[in-house]
């Protein structure tokens, strides 16, 4: 999803309405402080008076992690999606904020039937029974961004419909440039953030939706998650109906079974509650660390039991990837911490994150020591893989270190999982059940077959490497005979500083031009030059006139950005 900037004047005034509504929850919630200091009024020209169209809620017995979660719930679906997602972003966000998002629920009214019969018959071009014989009016669930219906195809097959909620996608679209415009201002006027790149986490958020409101991707996932299960008795995956699916509807196959949070219902139907947190652990390490490509959303609502304890996976519109070398780094990180060699941790870490400037490596060992302290002496069923590594790069953000997006759903898939293996079995041990794929994974790199490979590759880089080289220089030559050879220099920093340099600027020419507009009236109404209103130049009074409203102009414009 291609979000536009809405710096322009056509666009700010499209938006209005919405962003008053934002900056409305944000006061009605106790953020003014942010609306202040993100210094909105100059980009909008709204001044106070946005705030006057919600009343303020008693937030004095609340945390501010608090009342972010419930100005994120009152905002809507994209803010709510959003809000799921900062929840398992340790780089961003302090330990209770996290907590407190995590709370949050994707569920909203459901839009009428006569809506859904509508959406199914333009999207499959032409009416309902050509497909269905019958479709159940009430929803099985509703969320933001669409509704679930049973249904019953022409063949007699049960199976479930997930429809689109009307209107959804001009909303979030809205909702994203805004979202992008405040994430500028966060980098322009909010210290530190300009390192943690907020605009980049709207832009990679924006494409998350695109994909999750594009059904016919989450059709592709789970064909693709199925196809590397074939032969996997343990695990189930919904067929899709690709005839009666498009990007707004999606067709499966109806699967009955018991949540896997339902732990009376799970014991009653005499399932082995340790046995089911052992198997949905394996499954998902298998996903993670044999192909690459995992659910990146395992939470109790998306995992069902099936007879004989197969577990089906549901609901595939957020999935992450993780390459062949990102997997061994993860491992190098996991294989360091448990030698506790700072060194190699910190080496592990630099090489998974995104930085700009290297940082202080002894530093960075100073810390990391210090807090695997904290962790490497806890009994092992008390250790939780998950938090340790978000604890740990939550750790690592003050020396402007980035963690790459899918690594980040690779957390979040790890700590979902862990979670609902330790409300399965309270003796459940993680760390356990990843050592072997981590030792398969260190294994697989000594195989002579992939040190073949990697010996193959290498030699192909360099010979490339080597071909390319005297053409490259040749041209660089070139240029530099010819006088066009040309060496670009980045300045960092100078921004605020040509900033008020520019400010400093125009405030000295409008003074001047002020100032000249009162000495030349003060001129024409010494000279009396006609026409005149009560013996008074008439041009003369325009000019005092108009240096008057630059003068209280000029006078206001200081003493909004504090400085007089």
């Amino acid at each position: 999803m291609i979000i536009r900037k809405i710096g322009l004047l056509g666009r700010t005034y499209r938006h209005m309405q919405r962003y008053r509504d934002i900056l409305g929850v944000l006061f009605k919630f106790g953020f003014d402080d942010l609306v202040v200091n993100l210094k909105v009024e100059q980009y909008l020209d709204l001044g106070r008076q946005i705030f006057t169209s919600k009343a303020r809620v008693k937030v004095e017995a609340l945390s501010r992690a608090q009342r972010m979660r419930m100005a994120i719930e009152e905002l809507g679906p994209t803010f709510i999606k959003l809000g799921q997602i900062l929840s398992t972003r340790p780089d961003l966000l302090p330990a209770d904020f996290m907590a407190e998002l995590q709370k949050l629920q994707d569920e909203v009214p459901p839009f009428p039937y006569e809506e859904v019969e509508k959406i199914i018959t333009w999207e499959l071009k032409g009416p309902l029974e050509a497909t269905f014989e019958q479709v159940d009016p009430h929803p099985l669930a509703a969320a933001s961004i669409g509704q679930v219906h049973r249904a019953r195809l022409l063949d007699g097959e049960d199976v479930v419909i997930k429809v689109q909620r009307p209107g959804i996608r001009p909303l979030i679209e809205v909702d994203l440039e805004i979202l992008l415009h405040l994430a500028m201002l966060m980098e322009k006027h909010l210290e530190g953030w300009d390192i943690q790149r907020p605009t980049a986490v709207i832009e990679e958020f924006g494409h998350t939706l695109e994909r999750e409101l594009d059904y016919l991707i989450e059709a592709n996932h789970m064909e693709r998650f199925a196809a590397q299960f074939i032969g996997e008795p343990r695990i189930y995956v919904p067929k899709i109906f690709r005839d009666a699916s498009t990007s707004r509807i999606l067709t499966m196959e109806y699967v009955q079974g018991i949540k896997s949070n339902s732990l009376d219902l799970l014991e009653a139907a005499g399932y082995d509650l340790p046995e089911l947190a052992d198997r949905g652990a394996d499954l998902v390490l298998l996903q993670i660390f044999e192909h690459g490509f995992f659910h990146a959303d395992p939470h109790p609502g998306n995992l069902v039991v099936l007879p004989n304890s197969v577990i089906c996976f549901l609901d595939m519109g957020m999935m992450g990837r993780v390459d062949r070398t990102s997997r061994e780094r993860i491992v190098d990180l996991i294989m360091a911490v448990v030698r506790q060699d700072m060194s190699a941790v910190v080496e592990s870490v630099l090489r998974i994150t995104v930085w700009e400037d290297e940082p202080d490596r002894r530093a960075l060992e100073r810390e990391a020591s210090e807090f695997l302290d904290q962790y490497l002496f806890k009994p092992l069923k008390e250790l939780e893989l998950g938090s340790l590594f978000e604890n740990l790069f939550q750790t690592f953000t003050k020396y402007r270190l980035r963690v790459p997006a899918d690594l980040l759903l690779l957390l979040k898939a790890l700590t979902s999982m862990e979670g609902l293996g330790r409300r399965l079995n309270p003796d459940f041990d993680m760390i356990d059940k990843a050592a072997p794929f981590v030792r398969r994974v260190q294994l697989q790199r000594l195989h002579p077959r992939r040190l073949a490979e990697d010996i193959f590759s290498l030699g192909t880089d360099m010979l490339s490497t080597f071909r390319e080289m005297p053409g490259e220089a040749l041209a660089v030559l070139r240029l530099a005979r010819h006088g066009r050879l040309r060496i670009e220099f980045e300045h960092k920093g100078l921004d605020p500083m040509l900033i008020n340099q520019d400010r400093t600027s125009n405030r000295l020419a409008f003074a001047i031009v002020l100032a000249s507009l009162v000495i030349g009236s003060s001129l024409v109404i010494l000279a009396g030059i006609p026409p005149k209103w009560h013996d008074i130049p008439i041009i003369g009074l325009a000019g005092y006139l108009v240096a008057g409203v630059m003068g209280f102009w000029l006078l206001i414009s200081i003493l909004r950005r504090g400085m007089l």
